[in-house]
């Protein structure tokens, strides 16, 4: 079992988070994620941070623990940005990311997506993410890719350097247990970081159900994460 601190990007300057990454990994813990707010759950008033550059200010102040976002909201980032973000953070911190993606939080939650004109609809954003996800391992493959997809084009690029990690950077899932959708959809990738849908935190009978859904689909459990939050 490993642990890892989940902070916002959000009313905090980041040679703070820096300083926290530091002092977590000091103190033994095993990954700092951030969460990837444009606008900081919605409110205006609070300074929100880009969670990428604020991570690469953690990856100089550590050498062990695992950095990442919980989670980006891959249909409203552009796959290819975020190829060349998580890359160069992945080879700045020498292979310690993991990658976080959703749908996203609904407007009621963030209206964020409503102010800047963003997709609203979930199951289409659910297909964005699934799109993107595509396009993003095969702009990490250091390999000439092309797409021509429902939400993407793709024309015939090779993005290098790839990811300092072999063969890629693994990617977590987020979204509401035990709703369909998001369940397969982490079941399908190297993680699930999924939340109770309805009430927040994964139960222990939760959590060996998941454990239980993931081995009939992957065949194993084995080089699998499941994330479970708590305070």
């Amino acid at each position: 079992m490993r642990y890892g601190l989940n902070l916002p990007n959000g009313a905090v300057d980041p040679a703070t988070l820096a300083e926290f990454a530091f002092l977590a990994e000091q103190a033994g813990w095993d990954g700092v994620f951030l969460e990837d707010y444009i606008v900081w759950q919605g409110d205006q008033e609070v300074e929100t941070l880009d969670p990428w550059i604020a991570l690469a200010a953690m990856a100089t102040r550590t050498q062990r623990v695992r950095l990442g976002t919980l989670v980006t909201p891959l249909a409203r980032r552009r796959p290819w940005k975020v190829a060349r973000e998580t890359v160069t953070l992945d080879r700045l911190s020498g292979g310690r990311v993991i990658l976080g993606v959703g749908v996203g939080d609904t407007v009621s939650s963030d209206v964020s997506f409503t102010l800047f004109g963003e997709e609203l609809d979930l199951r289409k954003r659910a297909a964005m993410l699934d799109e993107a996800l595509e396009v993003l391992v095969g702009l990490w493959s250091g390999e000439t890719y092309s797409h021509d997809g429902d939400h993407y084009h793709v024309g015939g690029v090779k993005l290098l350097p790839g990811p300092y990690q072999k063969p890629r950077i693994p990617i977590w899932v987020g979204g509401g247990y035990p709703l369909a959708g998001p369940t397969r959809r982490a079941a399908s990738w190297d993680g699930s970081c999924l939340y109770r849908h309805g009430s927040h935190y994964l139960t222990p009978d939760d959590v060996r159900d998941l454990g239980a859904y993931v081995r009939k689909v992957r065949g194993t459990l084995d080089g699998y994460d499941i994330v479970v939050g708590g305070t």
